[in-house]
């Protein structure tokens, strides 16, 4: 119950913060952050905001729901602080932070921010007459720490050459303008005060905003002549495209053949060193760079169309890459991550039309791979299988194939080789066949020479007795479909019993179509008397208009209520489907299926019943069922009436 009740609050406290950040059409995601911390710290008193500092570190941030809830920032736990809102100190003796920090120049707000090192810089670079003086300027401030995490060599090259170094690395973290987190939109380039030098800003949805990748971690301290921002990094100046960095270095040479890197936009490269495509091994390298489309969708697989600094990814979350697919960047504790693995060995490289972060693993999508190489180790029995017997070496690089991959649980028991081969050659399309392209009545050839039929259910989609599970892929030559069960194609027409040569059926079932038969198993007609089934087989009038139909493979009846894994009709068990015919499925049953409250020999005498009775329970029905649509009304054979199929299944 109590913890319902966290769960209650928290939904509220949300709710809340929408309601209340719809009043501000113009507050910027960090302003809506900050906002929302405000209202999760009102019981700690005025101007309070919570905050989540990851465990181990230093670092805190103004929580989105998702981490707050989850009590874990990049995956590792975080505690919860509370401390004054920007723009606001506390009172000796007062509850919560009741008193408006005091608004002084640029330089005074240095010290207010507790950017002393910052401040002190300033003071011996003569920099501080300026920021005391008239003006309107946007101070991105390094804190304390920043300065301190700066590459000692680089800080002493800036403090010995005051006068030039120093001042001019300041005046590149300075606008000549006022700036708010409103107005510090995603994507923009404001002008630095060092020789007009960009800076590139981006303000994510999770309320981080960052300066050529610096996060400000303490915003909108408003002076008289300006405003002062809190920067978790010294930044440095920025003149190179992502094209002229890889250039320039020798472990990147691989990705010099991808375009787009010299042009202006907003890209994040996920960079794999030379070492990192050597993994791939040489067969597969040389495959790839010898096929011009396999080579594009490799390395555009690594570029994103908008830029992903790491201080910007508090989780998981999926990326559009140029390639068309998508990958996952996420982070663990200071470590970015893709697709969940940590191979991120060096992050945010900023240039004029991007970031780079260097990787130590390619990342290989599935329009790069051939299509044995999409099977993964759940379907490690068939490619074990397809390599042993000789099939994977048959198939041409330039040719193209479908494979239909069943799961390593459908392989039970020993089949003979010849058999085997048989089986998976089934298994195998002469084309590439993609998801997309499949429809209802298609006809597939497979390597072996045999026709594969294909239904479409509104829950399904089916080749022959097997149907299709999510995650069907697409490779450089082929494409892959994940089968539930081992295929069976047809191989012969329907058969039936004595009852159905009686009733004239016989060459309706060995006619060209598309039947489902629901066929009663010598079981079925063990409790019936001589007499019973000579009145059976005597009564035409009900076996002389039957309604034969399209197919309805049981296994495709996803989410249907089913006993110990079998499919029923009418409450009537199907121990033995999909028993596949060239024109038509078979579904055998135990029991005479026959109307509601009526004996099977009553329903037989009653020749008043209406059509819709004697439809309803036809042992062949007319139509394609599925378990989202198991009704069925067309008109009788001599279109007296109307006819409805209702089946349990």
């Amino acid at each position: 119950a109590k913890e319902s009740g966290m769960k209650l609050l928290f939904v509220v406290a949300c709710a809340l913060f929408v309601l209340c950040t719809f009043d501000n059409a113009d507050s910027s995601a960090y302003d809506k952050i900050v906002a929302h911390s405000r209202i999760r710290a009102r019981k700690e008193g005025p101007n309070v905001c919570a905050l989540q500092q990851v465990m181990g570190t230093k670092k805190k941030y103004f929580s989105t729901c998702r981490n707050w809830y989850r009590g874990s920032i990049c995956g590792k736990k975080a505690t919860v602080l509370y401390e004054c809102c920007p723009g606001y100190m506390k009172m000796d003796g007062m509850l919560g932070c009741p008193a408006v920090a005091p608004i002084d120049h640029v330089y005074g707000s240095l010290s207010i921010v507790k950017a002393s090192s910052t401040q002190n810089y300033a003071d011996i670079s003569k920099l501080r007459s300026e920021i005391e003086g008239p003006g309107s300027f946007t101070f991105f401030a390094p804190s304390n720490e920043a300065w301190d995490n700066l590459d000692a060599t680089v800080r002493d090259a800036l403090v010995s050459n005051v006068n030039i170094e120093l001042y001019n690395a300041l005046h590149y973290h300075m606008v000549n303008n006022r700036l708010l987190t409103k107005d510090l939109k995603n994507g923009i380039k404001v002008t630095s005060m060092y020789n007009d030098l960009d800076l590139h800003i981006n303000h994510y949805s999770n309320g981080i905003v960052t300066v050529n990748c610096a996060r400000i971690i303490y915003a909108n301290q408003i002076a008289t002549n300006g405003v002062v921002h809190v920067i978790d990094r010294v930044i440095s100046t920025i003149g190179n495209t992502i094209q002229d960095v890889i250039e320039v270095n020798d472990d990147l040479t691989t990705l010099s053949l991808l375009e787009k890197l010299g042009q202006p936009g907003h890209y994040t490269l996920f960079a794999p060193t030379n070492e990192a495509f050597e993994q791939l091994g040489s067969d597969v390298l040389e495959r790839i760079q010898s096929d011009k489309q396999a080579l594009k969708a490799l390395l555009s697989f690594h570029l994103l169309d908008s830029i992903q600094c790491s201080e910007g990814i508090l989780a998981g979350t999926s990326y559009e890459t140029l390639e068309g697919n998508n990958i996952e960047i996420g982070c663990d504790g200071e470590s970015l991550t893709v697709n969940g693995i940590k191979m991120v060995r060096q992050k945010d490289i900023v240039t004029t039309n991007g970031v780079i972060h260097i990787i130590d693993k390619a990342l290989v999508p599935d329009s790069a791979k051939q299509v044995m190489e999409l099977l993964e180790s759940s379907q490690s029995t068939f490619t074990d299988m397809v390599s042993e017997l000789g099939l994977s070496g048959g198939m041409r690089s330039d040719a193209e194939y479908t494979l239909l991959a069943p799961f390593n649980s459908v392989f039970t028991g020993e089949l003979h080789t010849d058999l085997l081969r048989i089986i998976l050659e089934n298994h195998i399309l002469k084309n590439k066949i993609v998801l997309g392209q499949l429809y209802n009545g298609q006809q597939l050839e497979t390597i072996g020479g045999k026709i594969l039929r294909v239904f479409i259910y509104r829950s399904a989609v089916c080749i022959e007795n097997s149907c299709l599970i999510r995650g069907s892929k697409e490779g450089s030559n082929g494409a892959l479909h994940l089968m539930r069960t081992l295929l069976k194609p047809a191989e012969k027409t329907m058969i039936f019993l004595s009852l159905m040569e009686a009733a004239g059926l016989t060459d309706v079932l060995q006619q060209e179509g598309g039947f489902t038969l629901f066929a009663p198993s010598d079981t079925a007609f063990a409790g019936l008397s001589e007499r019973d089934m000579a009145v059976l087989k005597s009564n035409m009038w009900f076996h002389s208009h039957p309604t034969l139909c399209g197919f309805l493979v049981c296994n495709c009846f996803n989410g249907c209520p089913q006993a110990n894994n079998t499919v029923k009709v009418n409450s009537v068990q199907v121990p033995e489907a999909d028993m596949m015919a060239t024109n038509g499925v078979v579904h055998f049953v135990n029991k005479l299926l026959y109307p509601e409250g009526k004996t099977f020999i009553q329903f037989l005498s009653y020749k008043s019943v209406k059509k819709r009775d004697n439809c309803k329970y036809l042992i062949a029905v007319n139509a394609v069922l599925s378990c989202r649509n198991p009704y069925w009304i067309p008109g009788t054979p001599d279109g007296s009436d109307e006819a409805h199929l209702l089946y349990s299944i």
